[in-house]
């Protein structure tokens, strides 16, 4: 994987140019820098690991959209399959995206992260890092360097599995699955989101490559690999698509519109849906 490392000053923070470029690819995400905050519509991951208020409050969004949008309530660990999904997609761009623009990986743990939905912002209090050899990242307090492209993508599986196990957990009891189900789901989060910021940022192809070699499918907790493959279209042109390890029940409120990468959704489907676009 080829990016380049952003420079670094004593008033620039290492991955400040990363959050910068995803908020800038991605409009409905803000990432901002500083502890987490509380009230006022923000939920703090530590707060959906510990499965109570908060957690409830955060799913009860997803309930009452789901009633706007749909006209109809849906099963209560549908709901909170959404909510996971929701948060989860999010958070893994937290250390994937600076990962793939500038080889750097932050460690955050559930207590350094809170989301507010409604604005789509994000906060991240980034105290340790990693980086290559070289990076002039590498002098900087919270720094750790290690020894190679393998190495930092063990780096970028190992801190997205340690904030989202204990965020699992809070969930688990609502959501009536088991741990291979629920890791499936941080498989389906870190590959589709690298692959969509990638495709914003005009490098598809390399984003894909990318997640291939982060998950190659034998990373435990992680189930499964990143699982793209090709179509061909009416015109004989590639149509990328991947196989879902996870299914987020959006089926049970609109059969007829199942997610395009789901593994309910057929290939002749897959290349209708994306020809058309």
């Amino acid at each position: 994987m080829s990016a380049a490392t952003a420079p670094v000053t004593p008033s620039s923070p290492p991955l400040a140019d990363a959050y910068a470029r995803l908020s800038a690819a991605l409009p409905t995400l803000t990432v901002l820098s500083g502890p987490p905050r509380a009230g006022d519509g923000w939920v703090t991951a530590a707060g959906l690991a510990a499965g109570g208020a908060e957690l409830d409050a955060f799913l009860a969004w997803d309930e009452e959209q789901v009633l706007r949008d749909f006209g109809r309530r849906a099963r209560p660990d549908v709901v909170a399959s959404l909510g996971l999904h929701r948060y989860a997609w999010h958070f893994c761009l937290l250390v994937t995206v600076p990962w793939f623009v500038c080889h750097r990986v932050p460690r955050l743990p559930a207590e350094a992260v809170s989301f507010h939905r409604a604005t789509g912002r994000i906060t991240a209090d980034v105290r340790e890092f990693a980086c290559l050899p070289g990076d002039e990242a590498a002098a900087l307090p919270g720094a750790l360097t290690v020894s190679g492209e393998e190495a930092l993508r063990a780096e970028v599986r190992a801190a997205v599995a340690a904030h989202l196990e204990p965020v699992l957990e809070g969930f688990r009891p609502r959501m009536r699955r088991g741990s291979r189900a629920l890791w499936g789901m941080v498989t389906d989060e870190t590959a589709e989101g690298l692959w969509h910021v990638g495709r914003l940022l005009g490098e598809e192809p390399r984003a894909r490559r990318a997640a291939e070699l982060l998950l190659p499918g034998s990373t435990a907790p992680f189930v499964g690999g990143a699982e793209f493959r090709e179509l061909t279209g009416p015109r004989g042109e590639s149509l990328p698509t991947r196989d879902r390890a996870s299914c987020c029940f959006f089926y049970t409120l609109r059969p007829e519109e199942t997610c395009l990468t789901c593994p309910r959704t057929c290939d002749v489907d897959r290349v209708e849906r994306l020809s058309a676009r």
